[in-house]
């Protein structure tokens, strides 16, 4: 899986990681959100963008993201199931390596594009129900902006 720094370019799923790390260390007093966050959107296909967001509160941030490719889906619901399962998954995975790392006090937030003024508000119980039930923190618009606003970004 490979990830496009806006600053440092491309780079592997390891590269993205030592960069998150060597970022809180420059600051370790700091706080600090990691944020996982997916968008979509529809073309002849489905075009999916995680986005990983290191956020030094008050002091800026790091992004990351990768895109893929998906075919058509039935409906909204199973578009935003598969945005969630994708931050899962690389939420699990980075949740994952922090831990072996001796760097867990660092949570991994969700951000989920699903809100209450949309059709997607059908949705929130459901997928925030996902992600918490995965030992995660979930976040819904207005305040999910590494989906909202990061991942959408590159959707364009």
């Amino acid at each position: 899986m490979h990830f496009i720094s806006p600053t440092k370019g491309p780079m592997s799923f390891e590269a993205m990681f030592d960069d998150i790390v060597d970022f809180v260390a420059q600051e370790p007093m700091a706080t600090h959100r990691l944020i996982v966050g997916t968008d979509s959107q529809t073309r002849d296909d489905l075009l999916f963008v995680t986005a990983v967001v290191i956020h030094r509160l008050g002091q800026g941030a790091r992004y990351y993201y990768n895109r893929r490719r998906h075919k058509r889906m039935a409906s909204l619901r199973q578009k935003i199931y598969y945005e969630t399962s994708l931050s899962l998954g690389l939420g699990s995975r980075i949740a994952e390596r922090l831990a072996r790392n001796g760097q867990s006090k660092l949570d991994v937030e969700i951000h989920l594009d699903v809100g209450q003024g949309g059709e997607t508000r059908d949705l929130i119980r459901e997928v925030v129900g996902m992600v918490t039930g995965s030992g995660f923190d979930a976040k819904i618009k207005p305040n999910a902006y590494g989906a909202s606003k990061v991942a959408d970004k590159h959707t364009k």
